[in-house]
């Protein structure tokens, strides 16, 4: 019995990502972590209409270039963590590093990230190797996402 427990703990721990709590301060750890490395911040919600498509098409292209670092945002609540980890998971990202805003003034967790980022989803944040950004909000064209993956993944 104790087998099957550290079978099934070993193999739910390789097969998603935990999600940690974003708040003041994440953005730098974030950034730490991929340290002279490109990533792509991906931003998105639950309740969002358009993420699902914006999602998949990232685990595609995740795929595709397994060199490709995603980390995925979501700007919901830690009490969502097991339907996000769940979504994430179904949409082929679940091992990619996940965060989720845990502060009572999301407003301030988006000022942080953003000035000019008002809160529109998805919201997609392209880091290059010296992690100078550029944003984009809406879905992303499969051929943009190529394009920044094809200079800055190697």
């Amino acid at each position: 019995m104790k087998t099957l427990a550290l079978l099934l703990l070993l193999f739910s721990a390789s097969s998603h990502a935990e999600i940690r709590p974003f708040v003041p301060g994440s953005l730098q750890q974030i950034q730490a972590e991929q340290a002279g490395k490109p990533f792509i911040l991906a931003l998105w919600s639950a309740t969002c209409i358009h993420c699902p498509g914006e999602l998949k098409t990232l685990a595609k292209l995740a795929r595709r270039h397994p060199r490709l670092n995603i980390v995925l945002l979501a700007t919901d609540t830690p009490d969502e963590a097991a339907q996000l980890e769940k979504l994430a998971l179904g949409y082929g990202l679940g091992k990619q590093a996940q965060w989720v805003f845990a502060d009572p003034q999301p407003e301030k967790l988006r000022y942080q990230i953003d000035r000019r980022w008002f809160g529109e989803l998805p919201r997609t944040y392209f880091f290059d190797r010296n992690h100078q950004r550029t944003a984009s909000s809406g879905v992303i064209p499969v051929e943009q996402l190529e394009h920044w993956v094809g200079e800055h993944v190697k």
